[in-house]
């Protein structure tokens, strides 16, 4: 029973990983396309209206698509149910961001914003259409359907995004870049799930669910306002150029975490729920989840903190070397991200949305200190006091697991600690090659073979067993892949 659980997490794992790396891929080179095209300001134009639409994207899910993952015995009452409340929702959303579309754009003093925002906003919509779809995608463990619908949306929005951007039409290649990734992606996914609302509705249903998905709404809600709130302080007390600057240092680490992190949060929390009753494996899941994406994540980050002014230089010109220093502290605070992931998974798939929800108000209420003290002085001052309070937020996630799951904060620091020792070990030596007076192509070469080869050593020399671990999984799925190829 355990090896098939195994199996299928591993599965779904890679399947998941296809299809975040696969458009996330396609979606890098775009923005290296566009962001050679476009000035900064434009990037700052986008992001001053996609702050609203991502606060209001937390109401389309509702905390309802996790509450079915979570509910055991979730049939086609609950899910049409939660489609049609979902769908109602979108569109009253979709109704405010109309009407308040001048009273934003008075905001920021800024009136060309207002068509901006009405239809960006359609991508509200949109997700309130293809929210279930995932959800039930993500129940029955489908995660190839994932990968077509995703990476046909992305694949096609980028070539309308490019083609856009070349005949001049600016901040608005962007815009429909975004809109036609969520319409294709929604499309496909239609077309591959067998899953369709019945013409059913429950009350009675849609309120347990609530009763559940309310606190999760809850706490989403906290946080996206939470990290969203810089950007709202930053385009309005300073430049466009300056928010772009800032968004563009989180895009490029984003970029890795949302490949493996979103692959593992969103395998891993319906894996979970299936055994919730079973405390030990709840546990060894959640350490196994910290150990093997901080061996993966941390050398990632350090590594790309290292050479990110070669990077960025190269990739999009020199015009974007202000977003280096953020790069570098976005590159340290998601590094914490598999401690966070692995702790709320465990805690939501048991079943304690309610601490769930206080975690994130006692994370917000230390977050909202650290933007007071630091926004008078800046948007570098902004970056550092995220960064200063990240450790003890993966603290405070972790807390609630010592009784739990009898997983204690020293465990966790125990199993965390050996890749963050190596990934540093890593970091020291690549950094002094970017000083190398050679191109910068060659010096990212050389940064990125000599970083493989120092944590690949350090792996073997002190024998680490996740190394092994992935190392056996991949030879043994590459295996069984030309088996089945051969066999065809």
């Amino acid at each position: 029973m355990e090896d098939r659980v195994k199996v299928k997490t591993v599965s779904n794992f890679i399947w998941r990983f296809a299809e975040r790396t696969g458009a996330q891929m396609v979606s890098f080179v775009v923005s290296i396309i566009l962001a050679r095209l476009l000035a900064p300001e434009a990037y700052g134009t986008v992001a001053l209206v996609t702050v609203f639409t991502t606060i209001l994207q937390v109401f389309v899910d509702s905390g309802l698509g996790t509450a079915l993952i979570q509910k055991k015995d979730a049939d086609d009452l609950d899910f049409s149910s939660v489609f049609y409340f979902n769908f109602v929702v979108c569109l009253v959303l979709y109704a405010v961001m109309f009407v308040g579309a001048p009273y934003i754009a008075a905001f920021y003093e800024n009136m060309e914003l207002v068509p901006l925002i009405r239809v960006i906003s359609l991508t509200l919509i949109i997700s309130g259409v293809k929210n279930i779809q995932q959800a039930y995608v993500s129940k029955r463990l489908l995660f190839k359907r994932f990968f077509f619908a995703t990476l046909g949306g992305t694949l096609f929005s980028a070539v309308c995004g490019i083609v856009l951007a070349y005949r001049g039409a600016g901040v608005w290649a962007l815009v429909a870049q975004q809109l036609i990734n969520a319409t294709i992606d929604t499309l496909i996914l239609w077309m591959t799930v067998k899953w369709r609302p019945r013409l059913m509705f429950s009350w009675t249903r849609l309120k347990d669910l609530l009763s559940y998905g309310w606190k999760l709404l809850a706490s989403s809600f906290l946080d996206t306002v939470y990290n969203n709130i810089r950007s709202l302080i930053i385009g309005k007390a300073y430049s466009s150029a300056d928010l772009a600057y800032y968004n563009k240092g989180q895009q490029l680490p984003n970029l890795v975490i949302v490949n493996i992190n979103t692959s593992i949060d969103s395998v891993l929390l319906p894996i979970m729920a299936s055994v919730q009753d079973q405390e030990g494996r709840v546990k060894k899941m959640t350490r196994r989840s910290i150990q093997t994406s901080s061996y993966i994540i941390w050398p990632m980050m350090i590594g790309l903190a290292a050479c990110a002014e070669p990077l960025i230089s190269l990739l999009l010109t020199d015009k974007w070397i202000p977003c280096v220093p953020y790069l570098r502290i976005y590159c340290l605070i998601f590094a914490f991200q598999p401690i966070h992931t692995a702790n709320l998974n465990a805690i939501k798939a048991v079943g304690r949305s309610d601490i769930f929800l206080r975690l994130e108000i006692i994370k917000k209420i230390i977050g909202l200190a650290s933007i007071i003290l630091t926004m008078r002085y800046g948007v570098m001052a902004m970056a550092l006091g995220l960064l200063v309070i990240t450790p003890l937020n993966a603290l405070i996630n972790a807390f609630p697991n010592r009784k739990i799951l009898n997983y204690s904060i020293k465990e966790q620091i125990k199993d965390l600690v050996p890749y963050i020792l190596m990934a540093g070990a890593m970091g020291a030596l690549v950094w002094p090659i970017q000083y190398l007076q050679i191109s910068r192509i060659l010096v990212i070469v050389a940064q990125i073979v000599a970083g493989i080869v120092v944590y690949v050593g350090c792996s073997v020399i002190f024998r680490v067993d996740v190394f092994y671990d992935l190392f056996g999984i991949l030879t043994g799925f590459l295996r069984k892949g030309s088996k089945n190829g051969a066999a065809e």
